[in-house]
């Protein structure tokens, strides 16, 4: 899948946004109206429950930023990409690896995340 990348990177940049009406925009334009987000420490549905996970984790690491981790790859309808959160200083908070399933729009129809480390 070509767009594999700007996909990870469109997902990040939610997740890095911090001005909430901003990242609101971001959301509806990235995620499917009933798109689902699941990881092992929380879970969401819709763009109000997804932008409120992506709240609720800006503000239990302030100043923190996703990053890209290696490539991302895809085929189908499916999206792989991992990541990292660091902080301020540079220390990795956590580590994790996302699998994504497009919608017929292309927008993400779910998110399943897994946590390879948190700190």
């Amino acid at each position: 899948m070509e767009h594999a990348h700007s996909i990870a990177q469109h997902y990040l940049s939610a997740w890095n946004e911090r001005d909430a009406a901003a990242r609101r925009a971001l959301v509806a334009a990235l995620f499917a109206p009933h798109a689902r987000y699941l990881d092992p420490m929380m879970q969401g549905a819709g763009h109000d429950g997804i932008d409120g996970l992506i709240a609720g984790a800006q503000q239990h690491f302030p100043g923190h930023r996703f990053e890209l981790s290696g490539t991302p790859d895809g085929h189908n309808d499916v999206v792989r990409f991992s990541w990292s959160l660091n902080g301020p200083e540079g220390k990795v908070a956590a580590r994790g690896t996302d699998v994504a399933t497009l919608s017929s729009d292309g927008r993400l129809a779910t998110v399943t995340g897994f946590l390879d480390h948190v700190a």
